[in-house]
């Protein structure tokens, strides 16, 4: 069990000193937050235009850094020769596997928890055509940020610390911070008098997406036992793009009675049901039962994507 928490924090550290994930982390953010300063003359549907751009962001953000990540924590280590130093030691390929899926794991939580903070100050700033963009809000987002790379700065410069993981801590803790004050602290009027607040429908979404970053990141990391980097991405975006399509392809005909489709449905992963952004329209919301419910779905895929991949990892030569 030891052996399992070493690997995993070491993956954990690892990932986060990589310049990709820096990069996705606070390109996804600022984003997310620069989308709820720009007018777009939607008929009074603009703050939930923000709040759908902000979910997407944040899934095509995190399918990215689940391949990158995935790639560089197993597939680069086999070419390198580093994965085979560490079974040389009395470590079991599961247990270095399982070991990388939970850094892998915490590396997407993160991300997706960063995210999830830009999403709901971009939800406290969205307007429509009654009202105007929030400046101040999107300047102090942006001096976290700043703030968080400027303490990094500090960092490796005086204390030789590793700046890409310092700039990812930065950046996440005073973007937060930043975000917190606003949303908490701050007080905006709307232009019919109402205030302004998070739109806190969105976290029970945010979760959902997670567990879709969490099973894509196990089949990222099954295909990075014996693919590269860039077929794990083919392979994984085919994936993705087929489960979106699963009912559409499947699904009629399985409900038809057709075998084979209902085969193919029920091993397609459905990023349907974890994708519902439609259902936050007209003030709905998402029942925590259902996002319960999700996770054991969620589950039951992370664990077939992880059987294959310990399959195929068994047998596989690091020479």
């Amino acid at each position: 069990m030891r052996s399992f928490f070493t690997i995993a924090i070491n993956a954990f550290m690892e990932l986060i000193r990589q310049p990709i994930y820096l990069l996705l982390l606070s390109s996804s953010g600022a984003f997310i937050v620069f989308i709820a300063a720009v007018p777009y003359f939607g008929l009074g549907e603009d703050p939930k235009m923000v709040k759908d751009m902000a979910l997407a962001i944040t899934l095509l953000s995190g399918l990215l850094g689940a391949v990158l990540c995935a790639s560089s924590s197993v597939a680069q280590e086999i070419r390198q020769g580093t994965a085979l130093t560490v079974l040389a030691k009395p470590v079991g390929r599961a247990v270095f596997l399982l070991g990388k899926y939970a850094g892998l794991v915490a590396t997407l939580t993160l991300l997706t928890a960063t995210n999830l903070v830009a999403t709901l100050l971009s939800s406290w700033m969205a307007f429509d055509a009654y009202g105007s963009a929030d400046v101040q809000a999107l300047a102090l987002y942006y001096g976290g940020a700043i703030a968080g790379y400027a303490i990094a700065g500090f960092l490796n410069f005086f204390l030789r610390r590793i700046f890409v993981a310092d700039a990812v801590i930065g950046f996440a803790i005073a973007t937060t911070l930043a975000a917190g004050y606003l949303t908490f602290f701050t007080e905006k009027t709307l232009p019919f008098g109402e205030h302004a607040t998070a739109d806190w429908r969105l976290l029970p979404a945010a979760v959902l997406i997670l567990f879709a970053l969490f099973m894509i990141a196990a089949l990222a990391l099954a295909c990075s036992t014996r693919l590269d980097t860039m077929p794990t991405l083919a392979v994984c975006t085919a994936f993705f793009a087929l489960g979106l399509v699963s009912d559409y392809l499947f699904g009629q005909r399985a409900h038809a009675g057709q075998w084979w489709a209902q085969v193919l449905y029920d091993l397609t992963p459905n990023w349907q049901q974890l994708y519902l952004a439609q259902a936050l329209e007209d003030k709905g919301v998402i029942p925590w039962g259902y996002v319960l419910r999700a996770s054991g779905y969620a589950a039951s895929v992370i664990i077939a994507s992880l059987s294959v991949a310990l399959v195929l990892f068994e047998d596989r030569e690091l020479g």
